[in-house]
Parts: C-alpha cells; structure tokens; sequence
C-alpha cells in the first residue's frame, strides 16, 4: 500500500514499503511556470531532511528541491534531462524527481496527509 505525504516546501513524497518516490506538487509547477532544466542528486547520496538536493528552473525562476526525509537517494529520473516539462504535465506521476532509501518511518509520519496540505496551500 502506498500513502503520500507533503511538505511546507511543496514537496510530495509517496511511500511504498520503505522506499519513498519524492516530487513537487502541482501546486509548486504551477508557481513555477514552464520548467525547462531539471538538475537531479546523484544515487547513493545521503542526504538529511530539509537538505537542497536538486534544483528546478523555469522560464520564471529556479528553486531548490529538498529532501523531505533523511535516507540515501537510490534512483533519479533521467528522463526529466531530456523532458523537463514533465514536471509540468505530470508533477505527482512521471514528473518525479528521485526515490530514497528512508533512514526511519517518523519523519514522514510528521508530514502533512493530503488534507493538511490543501489546507496549507489555501491558507498561503
């Protein structure tokens, strides 16, 4: 079964066993415009949550893409060099970023289910 989860970063994360597939939302793509470059973290990183490990630029701007979790990234999605604006077309699908190995379940237990988040994003 997987579950997701978001951040205050605008970051989604999808749960599916102990790997965790990690993305920005449709909020986030919106906001951002047209992405045109993605720059993704290289496998077998560690990273610390709330850490900046990939970058994200638009026609408007560039943004940082945090890690939401502590773990180890596992995989990139390549095919975001060749086709950015996948992010745009499908940000919670085929528009994902990397997927992590999670050093532990809690933290992204404290993140915000899908109801918190839309109310986040309402109150922003």
């Amino acid at each position: 079964m997987t579950e997701t989860r978001f951040t205050k970063d605008h970051e989604w994360v999808r749960l599916d066993g102990d790997v965790a597939v990690v993305g920005i939302t449709a909020h986030a793509a919106d906001a951002l415009g047209d992405v045109v470059f993605v720059e993704l973290p290289e496998p077998g990183r560690e990273v610390a949550a709330g850490e900046a490990c990939a970058v994200v630029e638009s026609v408007k701007a560039a943004s940082d893409v945090y890690a939401p979790l502590a773990g180890r990234i596992t995989e990139t999605n390549a095919a975001l060099i060749d086709n950015p604006g996948t992010v745009n077309a499908e940000p919670a699908g085929e528009g994902w970023f990397f997927k992590m190995a999670l050093a532990g379940r809690t933290e992204f237990d404290a993140l915000m289910d899908d109801a918190a988040y839309t109310q986040f994003v309402a109150e922003a």
